[in-house]
């Protein structure tokens, strides 16, 4: 069954102009203009992958009060922003907000596609039915590749699949520090320092949400970070 994705742009010519190119690679995709016929449409169905522009119409940030209404119905639904907005404050906004990707529209076609087709193959290996581990028991932390949900101690802790996949990097091996280079390999974006660290925020905020002595993400300045045990503390 062919992928769906959805393309919320008010500019009909480069609306039409995505369309058309992940048509050519296979996709099945659907355009909206204004953030409230894409919410109308995605309350009947969510698509596969959600490309988000930030200004939509008369809001000049409906594609943020999008992906914070996508984020309500769905942890794990892919979201990429693709603006012309290439603000370090817009982006780091966009990341905090829970999107998987930030991409200006000064991107290639052809790096767009690519790194779609990546951001599905992400999701893909997550949802194979055969794993070396399926199941990740880090002392309180329990990481279900299956299921692609964890759990610190025993409450459920909502991750997008980026933060699923850094999470997944660090506690793999305890005490070693992955660099910010690791972590962009691992989740397979490419980003900057910033949003690296706007992640690790934003996934520290998360597992103090259900435990305000979480201090298992440990920041090691200069190189990376590592995943101690929850005698280590940590601050960024």
């Amino acid at each position: 069954m062919k992928k769906l994705i959805a393309i919320v742009e008010d500019e009909p010519a480069i609306r039409e102009n995505y369309t058309d190119l992940l048509r050519r690679h296979g996709y099945e995709v659907k355009g909206y203009a204004t953030r409230e016929a894409a919410m109308r449409a995605f309350q009947e169905q969510l698509p596969d992958l959600a490309i988000l522009d930030i200004g939509l119409d008369d809001e000049m940030e409906g594609g943020f009060t999008l992906c914070r209404e996508l984020r309500a119905r769905s942890q794990t639904l892919p979201i990429i922003f693709l603006t012309a907005r290439d603000s370090e404050l817009d982006t780091v906004s966009g990341l905090r907000l829970g999107a998987d990707d930030y991409l200006t529209k000064d991107i290639s076609l052809a790096h767009l596609a690519a790194r779609i087709s990546a951001l599905f193959r992400r999701m893909e290996a997550l949802q194979q039915p055969i794993q070396v581990e399926k199941t990740l028991i880090r002392g309180a932390l329990s990481l279900d590749l299956d299921r692609l949900s964890v759990r610190w101690k025993a409450q459920p802790i909502d991750l997008t699949l980026t933060e699923f996949w850094f999470v997944h990097a660090l506690c793999q091996r305890p005490g070693h520090v992955r660099s910010r280079d690791q972590l962009m390999e691992a989740a397979n974006i490419l980003v900057d320092a910033t949003s690296i660290s706007t992640h690790i925020k934003r996934i520290r905020r998360k597992f103090e949400e259900c435990d305000r002595q979480f201090s298992a993400i440990e920041t090691v300045y200069g190189i990376g970070y590592r995943w101690n045990s929850p005698a280590a503390s940590a601050a960024e």
